[in-house]
């Protein structure tokens, strides 16, 4: 997929461009079926799909509230929008300037930077100063400027829509089952391996793999059976720690990933931990060999269940998303 930073830096308009406008945080299930019905309007009329977001995502600079956490990092984003089957990707540098655009001024923009066939959003999608722009605006800009509109309905899994907020919700209670079905895929950690305290291979008996990690959602405190890919290798099995680990006293948050089928050093090394599922709480032992105890049963646990995670159809579709219509 081709990434361009601003319509500034087109060298060339695409063929027939069937635009999809938003920030496509997660690229959830819901950013799914916008990414599809955008490849088949594509398909129609022989023309490529494009994406048109932002960066950073305009709650980062506009919100005066709690600050925004987000579920991937820009380039998790660009691979998981390749992976959707998107041919093109405008992001555009969204400042206060840019915010401060009139609904009408950024359809012009647009319209003239692409050159566009259709543009296909969400059903909540707005726009320009204060999000003015809503979508009948949207079409009316559509029939002044020469594109067609076409909305895409939300998704909904056991009831509830699918949303980049519920899914931050679900993760910081813990809740990583039910946020791979809203993701269609494994929610996701990226990072490098960095030294720790050396605590778990020469105190515990279980060598760690300290994760630094720019991801800004990060699970709940607790155990976690999760796969780990190395560098972008094959997904291996593994139990990851997400706390204080209070037994030694710590207040720093680490995240821990004890591999069970790796040997070496691993220092430096790209990591990217796939969450599966919830083990338990972190709790504070009384001794290392209760810790130890604990952790041999949290290691059983967690091979049963990636071993029959492992067994399903489309296993390696968990680690993408797109990878199926469905999953």
């Amino acid at each position: 997929m081709e990434v361009i930073r601003g319509l500034r830096n087109l060298k060339a308009k695409p063929v027939k461009p069937v635009v999809t406008l938003g920030n496509f945080d997660g690229a959830h299930l819901g950013h799914q079926a916008i990414f599809r019905r955008t490849k088949e309007r594509a398909a129609e009329i022989g023309g490529i799909p494009v994406v048109y977001t932002f960066d950073p995502h305009p709650l980062k600079l506009l919100s005066s509230g709690a600050e925004l956490s987000l579920l991937c990092t820009f380039k998790k984003k660009m691979e998981l929008l390749a992976s959707c089957g998107m041919s093109m990707t405008v992001c555009a540098d969204f400042t206060r300037a840019f915010a401060a655009m009139h609904p009408r001024d950024f359809a012009v923009k647009l319209a003239t930077g692409l050159e566009m066939d259709t543009v296909v959003v969400g059903f909540n999608y707005s726009f320009g100063q204060g999000r003015a722009g809503s979508i009948d605006y949207l079409k009316k800009m559509g029939q002044e400027l020469g594109f067609r509109v076409e909305v895409v309905e939300p998704v909904t899994v056991d009831g509830e829509r699918v949303s980049s907020s519920l899914i931050r919700g679900l993760l910081e209670a813990g809740e990583v089952e039910k946020s791979t079905r809203l993701l269609g895929r494994y929610y996701s950690m990226e990072g490098k391996v960095v030294p720790g305290h050396h605590r778990g291979g020469s105190v515990v008996g279980f060598p760690t793999a300290n994760l630094k990690t720019p991801s800004e959602v990060i699970p709940a405190v607790g155990v976690y059976a999760v796969f780990a890919k190395i560098e972008g290798g094959e997904p291996l099995d593994g139990v990851v720690n997400v706390g204080l680990n209070p037994t030694f006293d710590r207040d720093d948050l680490v995240v821990e990933t004890h591999l069970l089928d790796a040997k070496g050093d691993m220092y430096g090394a790209e990591m990217e931990i796939f969450f599966l599922q919830r083990l338990r709480d972190e709790v504070r032992f009384e001794s290392v060999e209760k810790l130890r105890e604990q952790i041999s049963a949290d290691t059983k646990k967690a091979m049963e269940l990636l071993s029959k995670a492992r067994g399903q159809d489309r296993f390696m579709d968990n680690f993408t998303a797109g990878a199926t219509d469905e999953k």
